[in-house]
């Protein structure tokens, strides 16, 4: 090992002393030689050299001086690569609008001299530097432009710069595929160059960009190829934990975890904070995943922090998600909920600044070469000429626009007078008309309020109408039932078996007055708006399992399944009604269902709300039915063992739901079955 460093420093050593050599030997040269083009030549062969080894203030020194003697002798060839030259020396310094200047010139002339590599050589630089400064429509253009000719010439070191700038571009404006496809060009070439520079950061780009295709195999693949390059604690502090996050994307808990220990070790030893914090939530998502509760809350509360003072907004935002899931599985439903809350404040914020970047220009980047890109150049320089030109205009020119000019202002002076006197009569006008819309406006108001008065009243009274007319039918006949089977009770007319044979009828005749009594008295707040209600947070799965437990008798009496497709989650909202609003649908699906029908339950999120289903295998509805559900005016069909319904279930669900913030609708085909939707917010709205 020690033979091969002292032979690399000797080599280093010897490739230094030679190019100093070819440097002194040239710069000798150069003092004998007549004021020539032979002299511009060998100031061009010094120049290359100085650039080469980074020299570039004494390059930059003898580009003034030959540029001079260039430009002096009319020798274009010599001036377009001096001021190519010269572009690239303000490009190592950062000098970007002299640079950008100069690589315009000399690409004009090599246009001129028809030198179509050094156009392609001037056109990837350009590029270059418009990528680099982040103007991805003007770099993208520039590279692909060059891309045809550097391939055709196999200059690898340039096409190498060409595909890496590309790839970074199309990354940037989120043009994924585009940016993997120059990736992995690049790396051909890095291959061939053994550039490991180069290697490790395309390896790096397609890893974490097959991460966000999901393609998470792949991403293993080239996170686990720039481990290969490198043996040092600084590249694989970065790399260790996305590879321990690729793999707990896939499940593979083993070597997620061994890989997130040896960052952890890494990082927390070098006090690389950013990487810590990556490795933190990752560790945290998978003691969570492996119910390891106590060990994954230590480890997100402290990620939590590090992402707050780094201000790594991705990075909180996925530990704002898990620490919601980490409360939701130890059932602190109410620290859940504030979790999710500053998840989606969080999310929306960062879609906001996302879309500000994207809409500003990067929509409206082409991602394939435009043959007339640079066009705009031309006619940018013909406007600069015309401008040159105008500044010729004698003096005498400029008297008879001074004249013409103050003919204008006076004139103008002139018609404004004018448009301020009809201004202010058309004002007056327009005042009188308003004061007489203002007095019809109140006359008309005062007239809706009056039919409004009316329909109120109306309204109430065919509440009351309504009321008794179902108290003293369905509600009577449900008592009548209980009254008489409590009489046979009484009377020692009835046998034990007799007893239990009567027992679901009921059952079922004491719930049905149970839900219409809840229908009726609901249905008649909300018709005189005195029904408020009053949210919290409440677990949807306790609900159903309680309402099932109600028709479990009902069910097995009339021979239908009952599936349970619940999950625990919560919703913000009044859980009495919400009670109420499920015992309804429930009671609807078993009334439709036949033997060996089948209802099934179930609760899911959908942006941000959850979403409640109550699916049955019964009878459907039809489309004209459909049309007439949830409506204030009762509508009842007769169930499959012909049982009745007042008709206001469903509008007081409408009701109930619609007090929530919530949604309600229906699904159903005629003979195949019925889905009823219930949609509920999952935090305060803005308006309570």
């Amino acid at each position: 090992m020690r033979r091969i460093i002292i032979l690399t420093t000797l080599l280093c050593s010897f490739l230094s002393f030679s190019q100093t050599k070819e440097i002194d030997s040239l710069s000798v040269e150069l003092a004998f030689q007549d004021q020539d083009s032979s002299k511009v030549d060998t100031s061009l062969s010094l120049i290359k050299a100085l650039y080469g080894i980074g020299e570039y203030d004494k390059a930059l020194k003898y580009i003034v001086q030959s540029e001079k003697l260039a430009s002096d002798i009319n020798y274009i060839k010599a001036t377009a690569k001096i001021m190519f030259y010269k572009a690239l020396v303000f490009a190592q310094k950062n000098d970007y609008i002299n640079a950008i200047n100069g690589y315009s010139k000399s690409k004009t002339l090599f246009l001129q001299l028809k030198d179509t590599l050094s156009v392609a050589k001037v056109n990837n630089s350009i590029g270059l530097i418009e990528i680099k400064r982040g103007n991805y429509a003007i770099g993208l253009q520039y590279c692909l432009a060059a891309i045809n000719i550097l391939e055709k010439q196999g200059l690898i070191r340039e096409l190498n710069m060409a595909y890496d700038s590309l790839a970074d571009a199309y990354y940037e404006i989120k043009a994924y595929d585009k940016a993997i496809e120059f990736y992995l060009k690049a790396m051909e070439i890095q291959r061939k160059l053994n550039d490991k520079p180069g290697l490790i950061a395309s390896n790096s780009k397609l890893a974490e960009l097959y991460s966000m295709k999901k393609e998470f195999r792949k991403a293993i693949d080239y996170y686990e190829s720039v481990l290969s390059f490198v043996n040092t604690d600084s590249i694989k502090g970065i790399i260790y934990p996305k590879l321990g996050g690729e793999y707990l994307k896939f499940n593979d808990f083993d070597k997620a975890q061994d890989y997130l220990v040896k960052a952890y070790n890494i990082n927390y030893r070098a006090g690389d904070k950013t990487n810590l914090l990556v490795t933190l939530n990752n560790l945290g998502n998978l003691n969570l995943k492996e119910d390891r509760l106590k060990i994954a809350q230590k480890q997100l509360m402290e990620a939590g922090e590090l992402a707050e003072s780094l201000n790594q907004k991705e990075e909180l935002l996925k530990n704002y998600q898990l620490m919601k899931v980490l409360d939701s599985t130890e059932r602190n439903f109410q620290q859940a909920f504030e979790w999710q809350r500053k998840y989606f404040n969080l999310k929306v914020l960062l879609e906001k600044e996302n879309n500000q970047v994207l809409n500003s220009e990067v929509n409206s980047i082409p991602l394939e070469l435009n043959p007339n890109f640079d066009k705009a150049t031309s006619g940018e320089n013909l406007e600069a000429s015309t401008s040159e030109k105008d500044g010729l205009l004698n003096l005498d020119e400029i008297n008879k626009y001074k004249i013409i000019f103050y003919a204008l202002v006076g004139a103008l002076a002139f018609v404004l007078v004018f448009i301020v006197m009809l201004y202010m009569k058309r004002n007056n006008n327009i005042r009188y008309t308003q004061e007489l819309e203002e007095k019809n406006i109140k006359l008309q108001l005062q007239n809706d309020a009056f039919e409004e008065r009316t329909r109120h009243l109306e309204s109430v009274n065919n509440v009351k109408d309504k009321l008794f007319s179902i108290v003293s039918h369905d509600l009577k006949d449900s008592l009548s039932s209980i009254n008489g089977f409590i009489d046979l009770l009484k009377d020692g007319s009835l046998s034990r078996e007799e007893f239990d044979n009567l027992i679901p009828e009921l059952s079922e005749n004491a719930n049905n007055a149970s839900l219409l009594l809840f229908n009726l008295l609901n249905w008649s707040k909300s018709q005189m708006q005195s029904l408020e209600p009053k949210p919290s947070l409440f677990d949807i799965q306790e609900v159903f399992e309680a309402k099932t437990k109600l028709i479990e008798q009902r069910l097995e009496s009339k021979g239908i399944n009952l599936i349970d497709h619940s999950l625990r989650d919560f919703a913000y909202a009044d859980r009495s009604m919400i009670e109420i609003v499920i015992q309804n649908l429930l009671a609807n699906a078993l009334k439709f269902c036949k033997n060996g029908d089948t209802i099934t339950i179930s609760n899911h999120i959908s942006n941000g709300s959850c979403v409640i289903s109550i699916a049955d295998t019964g009878v459907g509805i039809s489309k004209e039915n459909i049309s007439k559900l949830f409506k204030n005016n009762s509508f009842s069909t007769m169930g499959t063992n012909n049982e009745k319904g007042t008709g206001l279930g469903l509008s007081i669900c409408k009701e109930l739901v619609e007090l929530n913030h919530g949604k309600i609708w229906v699904e159903s085909t005629l003979n195949v079955g019925t889905t009823f939707y219930v949609e509920l917010p999952k935090s305060r709205s803005n308006g309570d």
